[in-house]
């Protein structure tokens, strides 16, 4: 098991695609933590966050953009 990171320094970020009425309701990611990428529920900032490797989270984008761009 891995140790949990140190995230209360944590400079969070939203997707550039948030806003309107849903615009609280999305995720953020942390940039900058050592070989992970922290994502977590803007509703919910003090709730444990989820943590990926790059690979993981850089396919999970990746299969969104796929899928997103074969429905328009």
């Amino acid at each position: 098991m891995r140790a949990t990171p140190d995230l209360s320094t944590a400079q969070w970020r939203k997707s550039s695609y948030s806003g309107g009425q849903q615009g609280d309701a999305c995720v953020e990611v942390a940039d900058g933590v050592s070989a992970l990428v922290p994502v977590r529920d803007s509703k919910a900032p003090l709730a444990p966050a989820l943590a990926f490797t790059p690979d993981a989270w850089g396919a999970f984008v990746g299969a969104l953009k796929k899928s997103t761009t074969s429905i328009v």
